[in-house]
C-alpha cells in the first residue's frame, strides 16, 4: 500500500525514480510487450524515469466527448468550412509537384490525401497538445478499458523512438496518442509510414513522407488504384474509414476533398 501511494504521488508530481518504476503498471505492461524487440531495458527504464511524466485528467474527459459522436451537422461545421477549403486549395497548389509524385506512385485521389492532411492537422498548424508518451501513459493509468490498447501503442512508440534515436518525451500529439501531420498512432506509423523522399528516415513532420504515408495507408487498406467510386460500398470510402472508424469522418474527408479540388482548379481571382 505504501509503495502504491509513493508511485501515485510520483505520477502526480511528474517525478518517478528508477526504483519506483518496477511497480508502475504502465512500465510493467510496456516492458512485457517489448520483450524480444531488441530495445534495451535501460532505454525503457530511462523513458519511464523522466521527470516530464504526468497524467492529464483532460484526456479521459476528451475521450468521453469525442468529435466523432457529434451529429453530422455539428461535425461538418468543424471541418468542412471555408477556412479549411481555402487553406486546402492553397496547400495543394503550393505542393502540386509533390502531389503529382504521390499520384504517380500510389494512384490515389490527391485531393483525398490533401483533405485527410487538412482534417488531421489543418495542414500542419494543429497537431499537438500532449506528449505522445503522456497521452498513452494517462490512458493506461486512468482508463482501464483502454489500458491494453494503450500499452501496445506505447510499446510501439518506444520501439520506434529507440530505432530512430528519438527522445520519447520530445514528440507531441493528440489526446489519443496520434502524432505527426498525418496523426498516425504509433503502430500505424511503424507499419505504414514511408520514406517518400528517400533520405533514409521516415519523418512524421516532413510533407513528402507525410503525404506518401497517408497514400500508402489508404492503398494498404484496400483503396483500389485509380478508383473513382466514392460510394459507401466502394474501396475509397472503406480505406478512409480504416484511417478513422467514423462515418462522419469519411463523409467530411470526401466532401472537403471535392471542395478543395473545385477551389484549387478555379482561375486565379475567381470567387464562389
Amino acid at each position: 500500500m505504501k509503495k502504491s501511494l509513493i508511485i501515485l504521488f510520483s505520477i502526480a508530481t511528474g517525478l518517478l525514480a528508477v526504483d519506483d518504476i518496477q511497480g508502475d503498471l504502465a512500465f510493467r505492461m510496456v516492458k512485457d510487450r517489448l520483450e524480444g524487440k531488441n530495445v534495451p531495458l535501460d532505454f525503457i527504464e530511462k523513458a519511464f524515469s523522466n521527470s516530464l511524466i504526468t497524467t492529464h485528467q483532460e484526456i479521459p474527459d476528451r475521450f468521453a466527448r469525442p468529435w466523432e459522436k457529434k451529429t453530422w451537422e455539428q461535425y461538418r461545421k468543424l471541418f468542412v468550412k471555408e477556412s479549411r477549403i481555402v487553406a486546402g486549395a492553397k496547400f495543394y497548389n503550393e505542393n502540386k509537384a509533390l502531389f503529382d509524385r504521390v499520384i504517380e506512385r500510389f494512384n490515389v485521389d490527391p485531393f483525398i490525401v490533401c483533405s485527410i492532411a487538412g482534417i488531421e492537422s489543418n495542414y500542419g498548424t494543429h497537431h499537438k497538445g500532449f506528449t505522445v508518451f503522456n497521452s498513452l501513459y494517462t490512458q493506461i493509468h486512468t482508463m482501464p478499458k483502454r489500458a491494453k490498447w494503450a500499452s501496445k501503442e506505447l510499446a510501439s512508440y518506444i520501439d520506434y523512438c529507440y530505432k530512430d534515436h528519438v527522445d520519447p518525451h520530445s514528440i507531441e500529439g493528440s489526446y489519443a496518442g496520434a502524432f505527426g501531420f498525418g496523426q498516425f498512432i504509433p503502430s500505424s506509423f511503424v507499419a505504414y509510414s514511408v520514406d517518400f523522399d528517400e533520405d533514409g528516415v521516415r519523418r512524421p513532420y516532413d510533407w513528402p513522407d507525410v503525404l506518401g504515408s497517408i497514400a500508402n495507408y489508404l492503398v494498404r487498406h484496400g483503396y483500389k488504384k485509380n478508383s473513382n467510386d466514392y460510394s459507401k460500398t466502394g474501396s475509397i470510402y472503406k480505406s478512409i474509414r480504416a484511417y478513422n472508424h467514423s462515418d462522419n469522418y469519411v463523409m467530411a474527408v470526401i466532401e472537403l476533398a471535392e471542395k478543395i479540388q473545385k477551389r484549387a482548379q478555379e482561375p486565379k481571382g475567381a470567387t464562389d
